[in-house]
């Protein structure tokens, strides 16, 4: 596993940069706010993640550590390979990335090209509880406002294929169950679906 590079950038294209280490060119793919970063002629240090395929070894570059152990995390979804962790990435910065699947926000995830509503609504079941600690505001609150989850937790219920009328009465259930702060979204969201999941 070549964990990350460091050496002298001697070439840049639209997907990737050229790190020269010990003369030998590595061909490092990354996404365009990483590149941007990258001067050829000058120094240059990756984190690296190495994808071995059966007719290709390919090497991803990010700008720190946080944000490929997040396109590691990525790929461990049902349907996401590195292309498409990477294009999550490029949209997206890690913080960003992880308040997204925490707070089960479709929207954010859907403006990734390649990411429909169900590959969405997929990746926040599959991550949200090993996505790690989310981001705290500028405002000093975790996750969303304690006004905008129910309309979240509403509309993952009807895209995972409940109606919206089943949607609001475990909306409304659940809601009757907060007392003080709201815990995190997809706490909530789990109560909504064992609560629809009985009536069904």
């Amino acid at each position: 596993m070549i964990a990350s590079v460091r050496g002298t950038v001697t070439a840049t294209g639209p997907d990737h940069a050229v790190v020269e280490v010990g003369g030998v060119g590595l061909a490092v793919y990354c996404a365009p706010g990483t590149l941007a970063d990258l001067r050829v002629g000058q120094p240059a240090r990756l984190a690296t993640s190495l994808v071995v395929r059966e007719d290709s070894l390919t090497l991803y570059g990010f700008a720190d550590d946080d944000a490929k152990q997040l396109f590691e995390l990525l790929q461990t979804a049902s349907g996401v390979g590195p292309r498409l962790a990477q294009a999550v990435l490029a949209v997206h910065p890690p913080d960003a990335v992880r308040k997204a699947i925490a707070n089960a926000d479709t929207a954010a995830l859907t403006r990734v090209p390649g990411i429909g509503k169900k590959g969405a609504e997929r990746l926040v079941l599959e991550l949200r509880d090993r996505i790690g600690p989310v981001p705290v505001g500028a405002d000093g609150a975790a996750g969303v406002t304690g006004g905008a989850w129910p309309e979240q937790v509403r509309q993952a219920l009807v895209g995972l294929g409940w109606t919206a009328g089943q949607a609001d009465q475990a909306v409304a259930a659940v809601a009757e169950t907060v007392d003080g702060p709201p815990p995190p979204v997809p706490v909530l969201l789990k109560q909504a679906i064992r609560l629809l999941g009985r009536t069904r």
